[in-house]
């Protein structure tokens, strides 16, 4: 046994501050953790998913690429990242909601349209979140031993897509609109999106003074506005400027883009 640090000390106190060594250590192990950062198993087919509502249903592949089996969890929110399965409100419906994955295998997800307490508009998309939550088993040798486990959630967005909306989806992200402006934060573009369709912009750039710019990135919803930063710009751009930006399509893929400043 080891020797106490405090051999004078009162029981109370010597008690006190192993505790504090415990947390201590806790604290240490946790944060030890988080720096080699912690991996899913569980891997989602996709990054995102998008429901036709003319089909009524969609499948979700998941694959279990590690070598113990996992619980996993899956629901779907409508932009409540705090959500949980007992508090999430959407008009869908998961089969299997919970389920074991043992290693090395695959699973579907259903996910089903039931019905809106509001209904959902028709004329563009509306977003959605589809949660899985991994769950590891506890280690075998884990009998008398302190340990801390993660449960690992994923979450992606869930695009809920009207039959018959207007314009093409693939086609979407060329009638953006970009204007330069600059307020008390400072100088940005300004986008606009005149389609239907939710347009998550992952890369933007420009050439200003003869180097180049990075715009800040972002989604921007149907018929909406979006603010993208230009934290390196020390002068606004002019008009007619060309902006070079990539968007993610349905598959997950980056597709290029350009665009030009208008007056």
């Amino acid at each position: 046994m080891d020797a106490p640090l405090f051999p004078h000390a009162p029981p109370a106190l010597v008690t006190a501050m192993t505790s504090s060594r415990r947390a201590a250590s806790a604290l240490f192990l946790v944060l030890a953790l988080f720096a080699t950062g912690a991996s899913a198993s569980v891997i989602i087919a996709g990054t995102r998913v998008v429901f036709p509502a003319a089909q009524g249903e969609v499948t979700v592949r998941l694959s279990n690429q590690g070598d113990r089996p996992a619980l996993v969890e899956a629901w779907i929110d409508a932009g409540d990242a705090k959500s949980s399965p007992d508090t999430a409100h959407s008009p869908f419906l998961i089969t299997p909601p919970l389920f074991r994955m043992n290693a090395h295998k695959d699973q579907s997800l259903r996910i089903l349209f039931t019905s809106a307490e509001t209904p959902l508009a028709s004329d563009r998309e509306s977003l959605f979140w589809l949660n899985v939550l991994e769950i590891p088993p506890k280690p075998k040798n884990a009998a008398g031993k302190n340990l801390l486990q993660f449960a690992i959630r994923s979450r992606l967005k869930l695009f809920y897509r009207p039959a018959n909306l207007k314009g093409d989806v693939r086609k979407a992200p060329e009638t953006l609109t970009w204007t330069a402006v600059r307020d008390a934060s400072g100088v940005a573009l300004a986008v606009h999106n005149p389609s239907p369709y939710y347009i998550t912009i992952s890369e933007a750039s420009l050439t200003l003074g003869g180097a180049p710019v990075k715009a800040a990135t972002g989604m921007v919803a149907p018929f909406g506005d979006l603010r993208l930063a230009l934290k390196d710009a020390k002068a606004t751009p002019a008009a007619g400027t060309s902006v070079a930006f990539t968007t993610i399509n349905d598959y997950g893929a980056g597709d290029h883009h350009t665009g030009t400043i208008a007056p």
